[in-house]
């Protein structure tokens, strides 16, 4: 018995069609310019509603599953395209590494038991037209074992889930109705090929249609479409293949026409006649033409030509087909810089810098089908964002994404399906599939798909041999493969990661470098030019450093960007018990399946596509118009155009001078500037003179001046603020600190309480907490919760990927259950002052001195202190206190950083301004709650009620941090969800085998996150406010060990020391005023 082919390492394409570009044909030039496949009489798309059977195991098929009359089989229905996880069939599971179906000890090509198989069905009609045509049926993608069976009759099989599948079908249909069904294996000899991080899904993810064309047709066609060495005009190649299926030999005319896509102007044509290829036979025909002053393509300015291709007889015109096409040059040559030689890949004569980011296909409702919405949304932030680059992780993408990055401006990474991840790197037989050659055949079908589909679009800059699947004697013939192709053709660079310094890569494309590895390999040079595949790992919280990263590229010419990991949170979305929404992530279906937890949701965007706080940093670091302090004291600024192919005319660049939020005056810039051009301009504000809580701004703003795609006219593109070096002047010592009744003091074993007819402030000396701070009857402390040290944050996914929880979890315990030492006081003329003490672990100390005044302002001064014998670490993770207060005091005014989050690490693309918000929107959705809503380098800080009502004013005596949300620390802090089940990877494969779980809850401690969602967040009846001398930043260079860098970071045998004055307000219009004041 011959073996399955969805068992079969070579059986990878029965009776399928060879890859091609993707295209369809025409009647007429009119529909062809319109370039949208449905407009073509010869394209009927079969997506919708199908018939649908569904069984774990293989061995549970009917036996006359494909056959033509089969109406007894009790079929339900599914949409298509969509996975059939997320529509309720089989469980969705996501790993990163390990191989879902195996992940432990896998052995290629074996398979589970558990192989889930759907079977789709549905009726499509044939017209009779078509009958005289070849008829192609196309499955855009499925995964992963793909059998297609018409009219009760096996048409063929296939195995790349991300490239189309095309087979010739007149042999099996006819005019009217025909049944087609799909049997489709989760799991094949494929699978072992397809290990990439994302959600392991069965089922149809692309677009299912029918297309025609002539017997005699165009079968496909190469476009090298590159420039002369002055980049000025263009070299045009266009080789097309025709094939004959009529029973005799034909004789046509194939001619070109290209087009400007905008204008529609003929710039070159041509045509060959009498054509004769003879029956069930093929032949190639070329052209050339030289192009005098050519559009050039790149994102900055994406020109594209149409070609339209046309097949004639008899001088009647019967096959149109168009595409697009962009003239553009590659080529990697050196500069000097530095007195050394720098190699460096020139795009169009220039060393363009790559701002990408890595996309996959994620819909939170459908699993991996992307609708055009979600496509179009996705540009637009890109757009948005300053993002110029994107590699398709670790697939190619839909048509319809290439076509997109085409027409917009993005270049691209076009990646081979290609992952063995979890069978290592070790380049001996039965480890890396990338060095085994029974393995080569599968290897070089995904690379033939990949290239073929993709060769001819403009936007495609880099060709990736696939991810993280070893290297070996596979890679180096789909190299081979790929290089003779691209020789005589664009002449594209073709990189693989893994290749690392290995001839079989062009470029050095290293996963996860810090920011001091790429100073140093710009600083000392490189053989290849550097540009990361996958860097500042976005999971939660993160992209901390990612100025630092920047700071190098832009510094150093082998350095040229690189693409973060990654685009989108790959949550699925999902309702909870209490009615709430949420997002899923690994481990949330299924019983003790294979899971990575929560380490797919590590995205720019959230799953709807709202943007991470984080977002904003990277907009600012990828700006194309940067703005440097040359001379401030003097007013010399440098203004720099970082594009390289556009001047600034379509751009307004303004200035104000702010003292505080208060503009004094704006002016525009009159400059020209050229492609990476630089040039001084000075700025007087000799007029500026201290004044008492003002600091002076140089805000800069660059705005559109017309619209661009997906961006607006008026629309920031680029900012940036300096603080001018203006002192303000010290505070006015105030008294009306003595505006109130007398203080008393009161004290028992328990209690120490001061108070007045006005004035309430309560100590609890065994809690360590204040309980009561009442002012003219108004109580700011809600249930008792007041002012307490604090040391701890929830942790963020790269607290726990670096093991922070359990290393510092001492900080936490300190953090709970003071340990009072002491508490004194004495009272003076207008307050009474008292000091608290704290013993902390290790003999550290933790000293709060309240000066609590008779209007009901306290002046508080807080220590940190560490002994002469104290280490380092554990770091802290933050020193501050916290309180709640009300919910009724949830609106929140500050001057400080934002208006983003913005943490120590993370805070270049912030500006000083004041800003109105509140507690709700302070919060960040992370899809797993963590550590969100700080702010920094904070002024002065107001938690108030809405319409202008009475609130407590923080002023700090130099900067702050705060954090005021409605919930309290413990609410986003996995550890104490008690109730919720821990993130177990399963890796023992006790989902397959049904032996019991390896779960150790005690190991697990502070250890595994647990499974937490955002409806588990529900806003609490107070707002916690944590006001901090700092809080470590987010690290971010990776999730998986990297820490925040020392500069950065609380190192516990240091003291630190901070102070802030608390006043109570009954109006916000107060602030103004108040802020200038000084409690002594």
């Amino acid at each position: 018995m011959s073996t399955p082919y969805w068992k079969d390492i070579k059986s990878v394409a029965i009776n399928k069609e060879y890859p091609r570009t993707s295209f369809v044909s025409y009647n007429d030039k009119d529909s062809a310019l319109e370039y949208n496949f449905e407009n073509s009489p010869y394209y009927i798309n079969l997506n919708g509603t199908w018939k649908f059977f569904y069984v774990d195991y293989p061995k549970d098929l009917p036996s006359n599953i494909a056959t033509e009359n089969n109406e007894s089989i009790n079929w339900g229905e599914i949409t298509v395209p969509g996975n059939w996880e997320v529509q309720g069939h089989g469980v969705a599971m996501y790993t990163n590494i390990v191989y879902d179906f195996m992940p432990s000890n896998p052995t290629p090509p074996n398979l589970p038991e558990l192989n889930p198989v759907g079977v789709y069905r549905r009726e499509f009609d044939v017209p009779e037209s078509w009958l005289s045509r070849n008829i192609y049926f196309q499955v855009g993608g499925a995964k992963t074992g793909l059998y297609v069976y018409i009219n009760g009759k096996e048409v063929g099989y296939s195995e790349d889930s991300k490239n189309p599948a095309d087979f010739l079908i007149n042999k099996y249909v006819h005019a009217g109705n025909n049944v087609v069904t799909l049997v489709i294996y989760k799991y094949s000899s494929g699978s072992y090929l397809e290990d990439q991080d994302m959600w392991r899904l069965g089922g149809i993810e692309r677009d299912v249609v029918l297309y025609s064309q002539p017997k005699m047709h165009i079968q496909d066609f190469n476009i090298v479409s590159t420039l002369d060495s002055n980049y000025v005009d263009g070299d045009f190649r266009l080789d097309v293949n025709l094939v004959n299926n009529n029973e005799s030999e034909e004789n046509v005319t194939i001619s070109y026409e290209l087009l400007d896509s905008v204008t529609k102007q003929v710039v070159s044509h041509d045509k060959l006649e009498s054509i004769v290829v003879k029956s069930n036979e093929s032949t190639k025909v070329n052209f050339t033409k030289e192009i005098a002053n050519v559009k050039k393509w790149s994102a900055e300015h994406p020109n594209l030509y149409f070609v339209i291709l046309q097949l004639s007889q008899n001088g009647k015109v019967y096959e149109i087909v168009p595409f697009r096409c962009g003239f553009r040059r590659e080529e990697i040559t050196t500069v000097d810089f530095n007195g050394k030689k720098y190699p460096v890949l020139l795009f169009n004569g220039q060393p363009v810098i790559y701002k990408g980011v890595n996309i996959q296909e994620h819909n939170p409702k459908t699993g991996h089908y992307v609708t055009e919405e979600i496509r179009r949304k996705d540009m637009e932030l890109l757009k948005k964002y300053n993002f110029n680059a994107l590699r398709f992780s670790h697939y190619p993408q839909d048509r319809k994404v290439y076509d997109l990055c085409d027409e917009y401006g993005i270049y691209v990474v076009s990646e081979c399906n290609i992952e063995s991840h979890g069978m290592g790197y070790d380049l001996s037989m039965n480890h890396t599939l990338g060095n085994n050659p029974e393995w080569t055949i599968p290897h070089m079908d995904r690379t033939k798909n990949m290239y073929e589909r993709s060769k001819n679009h403009a936007c495609v800059t880099f060709f990736s041999l696939g991810n993280e699947a070893g290297n070996g004697v596979n890679f180096y013939k789909t190299y081979e493969w790929l290089k003779e192709r691209e020789v005589d053709g664009q002449n594209r660079p073709i990189n693989y990661e893994r290749a690392e310094w290995e001839w079989n890569t062009d470029m050095f494309v290293i996963m996860y470098p810090d920011a001091e590895w790429l100073e140093e390999k710009g600083e000392n040079g490189s053989d290849l030019p550097i540009v990361p595949c996958e860097y500042s790992h976005a999971m939660g919280n993160s992209n901390g450093n990612f100025d630092r990263m920047w700071r190098a590229i832009y510094k150093y010419p082998n350095l040229q960007g690189g693409f973060i990991w990654d685009w989108v949170d790959q949550g699925i979305e999902a309702v909870g018990k209490n009615g709430r929404s949420f997002w899923t992530y690994g481990g949330d279906y299924g019983v003790n399946a294979p899971s990575d937890g929560n380490f797919n949701i590590n995205g720019c965007v959230n799953p709807d596509r709202e943007p991470h706080p984080a977002m904003n940093e990277i907009k600012y670091n990828h700006q194309n118009i940067a703005f440097e302090a040359v001379d401030i004291a003097n007013g010399i600024f440098r203004i720099t155009n970082r594009f390289f192919f556009t001047d600034l005319q379509d751009y307004s660049i303004k200035y104000s001078i702010k003292a505080n939020s208060d503009v004094l005056r704006t002016e525009e810039v009159k400059i020209e500037l050229g492609p990476q051009e630089s040039k001084e301009i000075h700025v007087n504000f000799n007029d500026l003179t201290p004044k008492v809580a003002t600091e002076y701004f140089m805000n800069f703003s660059v705005t559109t001046l017309k619209e661009f795609p997906f961006v607006p006219k008026g629309f920031e593109v680029a900012h940036d603020q300096f603080r001018l070096p203006i002192e303000p002047a010290p505070r006015n010592v105030t008294n009306e600190g003595s505006n109130g009744p007398e203080l008393k003091v009161s004290s028992t074993a328990e209690t120490f309480v001061i108070y007045s007819s006005k004035v309430e402030f309560i100590f609890n000396k065994k809690s360590g907490i204040v309980t009561s701070y009442k002012v003219d009857g108004t109580e700011f402390i809600t249930d008792q919760f007041g002012f307490q040290p604090n040391f701890w944050r929830a942790p963020n996914d790269n607290d726990y990927g670096n093991g922070g929880p359990k290393r510092e979890q001492i900080w936490k315990t300190m953090s709970h259950n003071f340990n009072v030492t002491s508490v004194n006081y004495f009272s003076a003329e207008n307050f009474v002052s008292l000091t608290i003490n704290y013993g902390l672990c290790d003999n550290h100390s933790f000293e709060v001195l309240y000066h609590i005044y008779r209007n009901g302002a306290v002046k508080v001064y807080a220590n940190f202190k560490s002994p002469e014998s104290a280490k380092a670490e554990p770091y802290i993770p933050r020193i501050g206190l916290r309180f709640r207060v009300p919910k009724s005091l949830s609106e929140v005014e500050y001057f400080g950083l934002g208006p983003e989050e913005n943490y120590w690490d993370r805070h270049s693309s912030a500006v000083v301004d004041h800003y109105v918000t509140s507690a709700e929107k302070l919060y960040f959705p992370y899809v797993r709650p963590q550590e969100n809503g700080h702010h920094t380098q904070t002024r002065w800080l107001s938690v108030h009620q809405s319409n202008n009502g009475k609130g407590l004013l923080i002023n700090a005596d130099n900067l702050i941090e705060f954090n005021a949300l409605p919930n309290s620390v413990e609410d986003f802090d996995d550890e104490d969800q008690v109730d919720l089940p821990r993130q177990y990877s399963n890796f023992d494969d006790c989902f397959h085998t049904g032996l019991p779980p390896k779960h150790n809850e005690e190991e697990s401690k502070n250890v595994l996150r647990r499974q937490h969602h955002i409806d588990d967040i529900a806003p609490r009846e107070f707002v916690e406010v944590n006001i901090d001398y700092k809080q470590q930043g987010v690290a971010g260079f990776n999730s998986w060990g990297d820490r925040v860098l020392p500069e950065f970071t609380l190192h516990a045998n240091r003291n630190y020391s901070y102070g802030f004055t608390i006043l109570p307000i009954n109006n916000p219009n107060e602030i103004k005023d108040k802020v200038t004041l000084a409690y002594e």
